[in-house]
C-alpha cells in the first residue's frame, strides 16, 4: 500500500511539474473595467483569478492646461471624491499578483498634449496622483498604481513619446512604473507609433477590432494573423497581446468567436515568443457572454497537451 501511495504521489508531482513547465511563457488575459457600473467592483473583477491585468478606464480629460478629470462612468464620481475606495480594489488585485494600471485616453474624451512641458506636466501630475508621489487629492485613494495605459484614440498626434519617457523615468525613485499601450491595429498607429518606437512599453494590446484590414471576419484569419505578425516583428515591446471585443456586441466588428480563435487563431500568434496572451473589451460584456471563461485554458498554456488524470 505504502509502495502505491508513493507512487501515485509521484506521478502527481509528475503531472504538476508538467504543467507548470507548459505554463511557462504562457499568456494571459486583459481586460478594461470602468466604463459602466454593471460590471462588478474591481475586487470581484480580480476574485475571478481570470485575469492577470486590469486598465482602470479611463482618464479621459487632461493635457493642455485642462484639469484632469477621470471618468468611472457607473461606479463612483471622482467629484465628491467618491472614489477613493477603489484602492481597496486595487490592493486587492495586486495581493493576487494582478497588474492595475490606469488607461489614458479612450474613445470620448477631451485629451492633448500640446508640448513637451505639457507631456512632462501630465507625468507629473500621474505619478503624484496615481502612482508612486504624493498628492491631498488623489482620486482613486492612496494605493500606488503599477503604471499607466495609453489607449489614445483622438486628439495631438505628438508628445506621447515624451510622455512614455518621463513616465518610465520615475521607476528610477523605487517601484517600476510599468507602461501599457492600446494601439489600433493598422500599423504604424496614428497616435502611438511614435511612442512605442521609445521601447520602454512592456505589454502592448493592439486593438484587432473595428478595422476590417487588420481583423477576423467570416472564417478568414489571414488579416488579423498578417497584422499579428507585423506588429510582433516591428516594435520593440516586452509582450504583445491580441486584443479582442469580449461579445459581439461590444464592438463594431472584428468579433472572434472563442472555438476560432482556441482552434485556429491561438495556435498561429502563439508562435511568437512576444506573445502575451489576448486583451479583452470590456469586463461588462465579458461578464454578458462569458468570453474569457471559454479561452483562459488555452490563452495560459503554450502547447495544448492534455494531462491524464487518475
Amino acid at each position: 500500500m505504502a509502495k502505491r501511495t508513493q507512487a501515485i504521489l509521484l506521478l502527481l508531482l509528475a503531472i504538476s511539474l508538467i504543467m507548470s513547465s507548459s505554463h511557462v511563457d504562457g499568456g494571459g488575459i486583459a481586460i478594461y473595467w470602468g466604463q459602466n457600473g454593471n460590471e462588478g467592483t474591481l475586487t470581484q473583477t480580480c476574485s475571478t483569478r481570470k485575469y492577470s491585468y486590469v486598465n482602470i478606464a479611463f482618464l479621459n480629460k487632461f493635457g493642455n492646461g485642462q484639469t484632469p478629470q477621470i471618468n468611472l462612468a457607473g461606479h463612483c464620481n471622482p467629484a465628491a471624491g467618491g472614489c477613493t475606495i477603489v484602492s481597496n480594489g486595487i490592493r486587492s488585485c495586486q495581493i493576487q499578483g494582478i497588474k492595475v494600471m490606469l488607461s489614458l485616453g479612450g474613445g470620448i474624451g477631451s485629451y492633448t498634449l500640446a508640448s513637451q512641458a505639457d507631456a512632462k506636466n501630465v507625468a507629473d501630475y500621474l505619478w503624484n496622483n496615481f502612482l508612486g508621489g504624493k498628492s491631498s487629492s488623489r482620486p482613486l485613494g492612496d494605493a500606488v498604481l503599477d503604471g499607466i495605459d495609453f489607449d489614445i484614440e483622438h486628439g495631438s498626434t505628438l508628445y506621447w513619446d515624451d510622455l512614455a519617457r518621463y513616465l518610465s523615468a520615475y521607476s528610477k525613485q523605487g517601484k517600476k512604473v510599468y507602461l501599457t499601450a492600446a494601439p489600433q491595429c493598422p500599423f504604424p498607429d496614428r497616435y502611438l507609433g511614435t511612442a512605442l518606437n521609445t521601447g520602454l512599453f512592456d505589454y502592448v494590446w493592439v486593438q484587432f477590432y473595428n478595422n476590417p484590414p487588420c481583423q477576423y471576419s467570416s472564417g478568414n484569419i489571414n488579416n488579423i494573423i498578417n497584422s499579428w505578425n507585423r506588429w510582433t516583428t516591428s516594435i520593440n515591446a516586452g509582450k504583445i497581446f491580441l486584443g479582442l471585443p469580449a461579445a459581439p456586441e461590444a464592438a463594431g466588428s472584428g468579433y472572434v468567436p472563442p472555438d476560432v480563435l482556441i482552434s485556429r487563431i491561438l495556435p498561429e500568434i502563439k508562435k511568437s515568443p512576444k506573445y502575451g496572451g489576448v486583451m479583452l473589451w470590456s469586463k461588462f460584456y465579458d461578464d454578458k457572454n462569458g468570453y474569457s471563461s471559454s479561452i483562459l485554458d488555452s490563452v495560459l498554456f503554450l502547447h495544448s497537451e492534455k494531462c491524464m488524470t487518475l
